[in-house]
């Protein structure tokens, strides 16, 4: 493949930030001749706390609104809690947090067992829509799950092997 000179003209959009009169984010972008903070709204009124809240470091107010729907509890509101420590700049922050989302998945279906309730976990995880849209994905899926799977097995057989298939904790006769 060549490398041509690409003609602007016949690409759609090329340019279109061209025109600093014709630039959405000129507001946002420089505000050094303004007096102002560069807020042009009023600012709504503050939505009261009523659940804790987890606020970013880099923040030094609440959000005027924020969601309250799921606040923070068990294990994973503990990790989460210990990631809003760190800027959001660092990985712990993020890491955490992706931690603190596994965590919770395990915790609910816990209070769902608890419940007497058993969790339809593959129709939660949409196996009916990957299967009728995207079948070779979800066969891929299972055969690298299936393939996990089978090595875990394997190496805890060789492990098992390599003690004598002995139990731990047991003597010898």
């Amino acid at each position: 493949m060549r490398n041509l000179p690409i003609d602007p003209s016949k690409v759609p959009g090329w340019g279109i930030d061209a025109n600093p009169e014709n630039d959405p984010t000129y507001p946002m972008r420089d505000r050094s001749h303004e007096g102002k903070r560069g807020i042009s709204w009023k600012r709504p009124p503050q939505q009261k706390e009523t659940v804790e809240i987890l606020q970013s470091i880099e923040r030094n107010n609440l959000t005027a609104v924020f969601g309250t729907s799921t606040p923070p509890s068990g294990l994973s509101g503990m990790i989460r809690r210990q990631a809003f420590r760190y800027s959001e700049s660092e990985w712990a922050h993020w890491l955490m947090l992706m931690t603190a989302d596994r965590v919770n998945v395990v915790e609910g279906l816990v209070e769902d067992l608890g419940r007497g309730r058993v969790p339809n976990i593959p129709g939660e995880m949409g196996i009916r829509s990957e299967l009728e849209h995207n079948r070779l994905g979800l066969m891929r899926k299972a055969l690298v799950a299936g393939a996990v799977v089978g090595l875990g097995i394997l190496a805890v057989r060789i492990a098992s092997a390599d003690r004598g298939g002995r139990r731990p904790g047991t003597r010898r006769g």
